[in-house]
């Protein structure tokens, strides 16, 4: 929970942090793309349908880094709030996912759900966010 304050914080987005976070993340989401095509082969032969859920976990992880870095560049107060959904939506959506696909952990299943809430209400405050800017 410390952590998540601290990003929300005003130093986490003023100094850029922010920036260098989502573009970090979005790196991740590229090379666990590329491990799952290559390096996991050998899981999918035994786990065949975990290939399909890895491949969604990717894509949820790179189209939300990509909206996470847009929302860091703009360095406003008003998408600090999605930013912080969105990512912790994305960590445990796509993680959950990675984990579920690879090792079988059913018990991680109610975190999916919670994570693509997480992942609604980002994108559901960045609406407001960007009304109130507007306005």
């Amino acid at each position: 929970m410390a952590a998540a304050v601290g990003m929300h914080g005003s130093h986490f987005f003023e100094s850029g942090a922010a920036v260098r976070a989502s573009s970090l993340w979005a790196a991740l989401a590229v090379g666990l793309g590329a491990f799952g095509a290559h390096a996991l082969k050998p899981v999918w032969l035994e786990r065949p349908e975990g290939l399909e859920v890895w491949k969604t976990a990717v894509l949820y992880h790179l189209v939300h880094s990509i909206v996470l870095l847009v929302l860091a560049l703009q360095n406003s107060k008003i998408y600090r709030l999605p930013w912080l959904l969105m990512f912790t939506g994305t960590i445990a959506f796509s993680g959950s996912l990675y984990l579920l696909s690879t090792l079988g952990w059913r018990a991680l299943g109610p975190v999916t759900p919670l994570g693509g809430a997480l992942l609604l209400a980002g994108w559901i405050v960045l609406a407001g966010s960007a009304m109130r800017k507007s306005s």
